[in-house]
């Protein structure tokens, strides 16, 4: 077995700076593109998945993640498809879990396997659970998510509140006609559990069976809906994402917004994402990219080519992404599940 070319970590910046001055602290890592929903915003209805050739290995994964924490990477987001439906992820949430200067480890997840898994991904360092839910409803929730049981998702976030998560939050696309009806249960549910929720405009990513000029529905339209039945205050906290949040008043929960298309959040982007293919992009809403596959493989025990490759990324991050609803097809045609979370 080749050994391992060391490489000097004073060889390379403590940190990532893009062309505009902005500092890439963070990472989202999709490990799989498949899923056990068929979300309707999310994918096609029939998906044709990657042959396992074609996807990072574990491993890999592990390597890539180390690799980018080394470059000053403190947050890691580890993201599908459903990540937790993949063969042993969960050595890899132990390997990360253990990096000394990953402040932290979070999963995005439709909650579909947290019963099972909370307390291992808990005892493996991960420090938030992100879950996404789009109705409280359980023939709406079949609907959306094609496949999903409402049910198991909920005993899911049971599962992470006994496992001692304390950072636990909701994802919620709202759809005109399908589920904007809901906002204030969905709400009412987050506090009632003592959790957060964040609202995400749907993303014009991927082709799917409807136009989502129709289906769309604002955050600012979300907030003053809210503002009319909560008292709300506007909270400086941050959780290195795009979401600016808002606190219920008398409550521990606070509400969040994602906003790409009302409130564009470019300017101080902090991200890149990498698929399950090992493609780096630069911005979700862009096709701009790398493809660090190769040279994982091909320099299977030197990371220098690896780590030239993301410092020279920074020269092509883009200032912002492109999302238009009134175009005919997407400006990005690649699904949500291929991206990433």
């Amino acid at each position: 077995m080749t050994e391992k070319v060391p490489y000097s970590t004073s060889n390379y910046p403590d940190k990532l700076i893009d062309q505009f001055g902005r500092q890439v602290d963070y990472i989202r890592l999709s490990i799989t593109d498949r899923c056990d929903f068929r979300c309707t915003y999310c994918m096609a209805e029939e998906m044709t998945f990657l042959p396992r050739e074609d996807v990072l290995s574990l491993e890999e994964c592990a390597r890539l993640i180390k690799v980018f924490v080394n470059l000053g990477v403190t947050k890691v987001r580890i993201t599908g498809g459903e990540p937790l439906v993949r063969k042993n992820a969960l050595w890899l949430f132990q390997e990360v879990g253990k990096l000394d200067k990953l402040k932290e480890l979070v999963v995005t997840t439709n909650g579909s396997q947290l019963e099972k898994q909370a307390l291992s991904l808990k005892q493996a360092g991960v420090k938030r659970v992100n879950v996404s839910l789009d109705s409280l409803n359980s023939d709406r929730f079949k609907k959306i998510t094609r496949t999903g049981e409402l049910d198991k998702v909920l005993r899911g976030i049971q599962a992470a509140k006994q496992a001692g998560f304390d950072n636990i939050k909701l994802n919620t696309v709202l759809m005109r006609g399908s589920n904007d009806d809901e906002v204030q249960s969905l709400v009412d549910y987050a506090i009632d559990q003592e959790i957060d929720i964040s609202f995400i405009e749907e993303m014009p990513l991927g082709e799917v069976n409807h136009a989502r000029d129709s289906t769309f529905v604002s955050n600012a339209e979300t907030l003053k809906t809210l503002q009319s039945k909560y008292s709300l205050v506007a909270s400086t906290e941050s959780t290195g994402g795009p979401a600016r949040y808002w606190q219920v008043a008398n409550s521990k929960t606070k509400i969040g917004f994602i906003s790409p298309h009302s409130h564009n959040f470019c300017e101080a982007c902090n991200r890149v994402r990498i698929t399950c293919k090992g493609e780096l992009y630069l911005c979700l809403g862009q096709e701009d990219k790398v493809d660090l596959m190769p040279l994982l493989r091909k320099h299977p025990n030197d990371d220098r080519p690896l780590i030239q490759a993301i410092i020279d990324s920074m020269s092509i991050k883009p200032k912002g992404h492109d999302f238009d609803l009134q175009r005919a097809k997407p400006a990005v045609v690649r699904f949500m599940s291929h991206t990433g979370g």
